[in-house]
């Protein structure tokens, strides 16, 4: 679980908002976690899926498997395996409601950390 606590960490140095981690382990068996987050526009939306592939990459040296997403940058979506980063614009995130379709899985507590 520690790669998504530091991608909602990077997402949120970079300025996403209402950054949540959902345990969906137990439930779907694909992945262990799902990070959802959101940006204003699609220029913030980009700039904080770079964020969390950056940081991950140096610390603890993970790449994704694959991004999906990252031309429209209403949703970029980043499958590292063992959870899934997604990274949303306001709207959409409001459309499709990921953590009410998830609401009776726990939720991780994390906290905002200045990253260098």
């Amino acid at each position: 679980m520690t790669g998504a606590l530091l991608a909602a960490a990077a997402a949120s140095a970079k300025g996403g908002t209402d950054t949540v981690v959902l345990d969906v382990g137990d439930v779907i068996g694909i992945t262990g976690a799902f990070v959802i987050t959101s940006g204003s526009n699609p220029r913030l939306v980009k700039a904080i899926a770079e964020e969390v592939e950056a940081k991950l990459k140096v610390e603890p040296g993970i790449s994704p498997i694959r991004i999906e997403g990252a031309g429209g940058a209403e949703w970029i979506l980043m499958d590292y395996g063992d959870f899934v980063v997604h990274v949303f614009g306001e709207e959409t995130r409001g459309f499709f409601q990921l953590e009410h379709l998830w609401a009776d899985v726990p939720r991780l507590a994390w906290e905002p950390v200045v990253l260098a």
